[in-house]
Order: structure tokens, then C-alpha cells, then sequence
């Protein structure tokens, strides 16, 4: 471990990268601390203290705790994720999107622009649609002129941390826009562990050799994959003979990552945020949208499942991937190019997916499991949870091999054993 931190620092390049890196993120923690013009952050904050049942708890740990101070970057990086997810369906939909995603970096870069442009439009409906919601609570006072502020306020904020990014995408380590997620829900890391300690005898002898549990299946199955071979033929490219070769299509366990769970999360957590707006349906909601419910824990992870084929069939094409490998003379030994390959790829796929997909509900069933049956207390499950972990542990997966790529580059020995 300190061999290859050593190493790493060693090199000039890459102490650059990881110091601009931690210079970015620290300026995004600050933003989460500087209050909104016209906000009164300890009002909001009260307003918050009871709503562990609500998506707006889901949103406060992704926007590292800011939301329940209505700070500046109280929107987080969830209105670019938000975009990005949206452009990524809409490909599927819209000829002209999937035109532009197949003609290479010039198409990338502008989907690219029209995610940023979708990014300002979702902010600034996002912060509208808080301000309003606090103010029909209490928390928040609204005039024209207030709310005109605190939503260009947000929006501008919002607009700043994604090119903050995206800086760090280009200048530092890679992977900017995951990264930000990853230091916000590192952010609610002190408040779970204080909650943990201040738990009782079983919590604090338990929690910690579950959450050890929980992270190395994470690693387990997110590196898991299925390969399947690819065999090249030779072929004749001007006056020469290209030997053929032999690879292999690695198809991920969990290819959709963290998505399926927002997105049923966010159709969970629906309902009893729409009750406040609406105050006779909240004895209802109250008692038939519990967190803590069985049937509302089976409903979530029917939805993760569906979700997670739906959003894997987005991602990966068979009829795309078959179409590849026949233009660039590939095949699968066994398997006749063409539509043979491509039912071969989706009934892989297929089966593929259902072990993923139950263990990505499993993984967002766990908290609420702990709170019901194991005693455990909200702050704890919240903080370090089955999607808190699975998110840091993807993260920090990937910005491994990022760094493993600079070094290996450098002929120093790297991160990965």
C-alpha cells in the first residue's frame, strides 16, 4: 500500500492531478456550506429533522448534506446525472440522437452540450420547485423578488459545479462528475458513525462486520463479468494479410450500476412527497407508504429489477454489437454472425442480468432490513447503507484504474495486484 503511494507521488504529473483533484473537492465542500441568499438554513434545517421517508433524504446525502441547509450547492450534481440519464433514453427513441452517438467524439461532444443545456433547465425547475415546497412548509418565506434570487442562485451554483466536473475530468484523476458524488455521501460519513456509536451494544458490535460484508460483495460482483470469445479472421487490408486474433467481450453482472436504485427510489419516495403538497391523503400515504413496511420493501425491489433489465436493454445493443463484430470480421466460435449472434448476446444478457439485478435490490433493501429487524437506527442505515457503499466502492473502483493507467504508463508498478 505505501509502495504504490509512493510511487504515485513520485511522479509530478500525477501529484498534480490528485492535488487539483482535493483542491476542487474542497471547494465543492465549501460551496455546501455557504447558505443561499434569502434562506434562512436553521428553518430548513428543522423542516428536514422528519423527513427520513421522503426522496428529499435521498437527495440531501447525494448533495453531501447540503440540501437541508438550502446551501449553494444544495442541487448537488443530481440535475446532470438527472440529464445525462434523460439524453441517454431519449438515443433510443430519437433518430437524430442516435445518429450523433454513432458518429464518434464530434457526435459525443454534442450530446455533451445538450445535456448541459438540459442541466441549467433542470436546476432551475429543481430549485424552483424547493422553494416553493419549503415555503407551503414554513421554512422558507417567498417573495418575487426572493425567489427570483434564490433560483439563479442555485441554477448558477449548479452550472459551476458541473464545470467543476468536468475540470476534473480533464485536469485531475478522472471521473469529475462521479467523484463529486463520492465526497458527498463521504460527506454523511461522520454522522453515521457518531449514530453507530451512540447506538446500542448489538448495533455497534454487528453494523460494522455486516457493513465488511456488504463492501466485499460489492467488490465481488461489481468486477464481475462474462467473457465471451471473439475470434477475428485473417483479412486483406491493401497489399496485406492481417492475421487474426483472439479477444473477448466482457459483459458486466451489473451493468446498469447505480441507476435502477435512484430511479425506484425516486417512484418510492414519490408518493409521500406529492402528500405534503395535499394534506388530506396524508393519513393515507402515511400508513401504506412506510419505509419500513414489508410490502413497500417488496415494491421497491420489484422496481430495482424491472429497472435494471430496462436500463441494461439502453446501455447494450445486441443487434449493435453483432453488427460490430461482422464489419470488423469478428464472430463468436459457434455462433454464425448476424442475428444468430445477436439472440446468442441477448439471451446471455438476459440471464446475465437477474443475479445483478437481485443483488442491486438486495443492496437497497439492506437499510431499511437493518432498521426493522436488526434494531439499527436511521441515521447509521442512511449514512452507511447497501447505495452509500455500493456507490463509494464503484467510485473508488474506477478511479483505481484510472490511476493505474498513469502509472502503468510511467513503467511503475501499479496500483491493481
Amino acid at each position: 500500500m505505501l509502495s504504490w503511494l509512493t510511487n504515485a507521488w513520485r511522479v509530478p504529473e500525477l501529484r498534480r492531478r490528485v492535488l487539483f483533484t482535493a483542491f476542487i473537492l474542497a471547494l465543492y465542500r465549501l460551496g455546501s456550506w455557504i447558505p443561499t441568499p434569502g434562506v434562512d438554513s436553521e428553518a430548513v434545517q428543522d423542516y428536514f429533522a422528519g423527513q427520513g421517508g421522503t426522496i428529499l433524504n435521498l437527495l440531501n446525502i447525494f448533495s453531501g448534506g447540503a440540501l437541508s441547509q438550502f446551501a449553494l450547492f444544495a442541487l448537488g450534481i443530481m440535475p446532470y446525472i438527472t440529464a445525462s440519464i434523460i439524453l441517454q433514453l431519449m438515443t433510443v427513441v430519437i433518430p437524430k440522437l442516435e445518429q450523433l452517438q454513432k458518429e464518434g467524439e464530434s457526435g459525443y461532444a454534442k450530446i455533451n452540450q445538450y445535456t448541459r443545456y438540459l442541466t441549467v433547465a433542470l436546476a432551475a425547475l429543481q430549485a424552483a420547485g424547493y422553494s416553493y415546497l419549503f415555503d407551503r412548509q414554513g421554512a422558507l418565506t417567498l417573495t418575487f423578488s426572493r425567489f427570483v434570487l434564490i433560483v439563479i442562485s442555485l441554477t448558477a451554483a449548479t452550472t459551476l459545479l458541473m464545470w467543476m466536473g468536468e475540470l476534473i475530468t480533464k485536469r485531475g484523476i478522472g471521473n469529475g462528475i462521479s467523484l463529486l458524488i463520492f465526497a458527498s455521501i463521504l460527506a454523511s460519513l461522520p454522522g453515521g458513525i457518531r449514530a453507530w456509536y451512540e447506538g446500542d451494544a448489538f448495533e455497534r458490535l454487528m453494523f460494522p462486520i455486516i457493513a465488511l460484508a456488504i463492501i466485499v460483495a460489492v467488490v465481488f460482483v461489481q468486477e464481475g463479468q462474462r467473457r465471451i470469445p471473439i475470434q477475428y479472421a485473417k483479412r486483406m487490408v491493401g497489399r496485406r494479410m492481417t492475421t487474426g486474433g483472439t479477444t473477448y467481450m466482457p459483459l458486466r453482472v451489473n451493468m446498469a450500476g447505480v441507476i435502477p436504485i435512484i430511479f425506484a427510489a425516486a417512484i418510492m419516495a414519490f408518493p409521500p412527497t406529492v402528500a405534503q403538497f395535499f394534506p388530506s391523503t396524508q393519513a393515507f400515504i402515511n400508513e401504506h407508504f412506510t419505509p419500513t413496511d414489508i410490502v413497500y420493501v417488496l415494491l421497491q425491489g420489484f422496481l430495482i429489477v424491472v429497472f435494471t433489465y430496462f436500463y441494461t436493454a439502453v446501455q447494450f445493443n445486441p443487434v449493435d454489437q453483432a453488427d460490430n463484430l461482422r464489419k470488423h470480421g469478428g464472430y463468436i466460435p459457434g455462433i454464425r454472425p448476424g442475428p444468430p449472434t445477436a439472440q446468442y448476446l441477448d439471451r446471455v444478457l438476459t440471464r446475465l442480468t437477474l443475479p445483478g439485478s437481485l443483488y442491486l435490490a438486495l443492496v437497497a433493501t439492506l437499510p431499511t432490513l437493518f432498521i426493522r429487524y436488526g434494531g439499527f437506527s436511521q441515521a447509521t442505515s442512511a449514512a452507511l447503507g447497501g447505495t452509500s457503499i455500493l456507490i463509494v466502492v464503484g467510485v473508488a473502483l474506477d478511479t483505481m484504474r484510472q490511476m493505474e493507467s498513469q502509472m502503468m504508463m510511467r513503467h511503475y508498478e501499479g496500483f491493481l495486484k
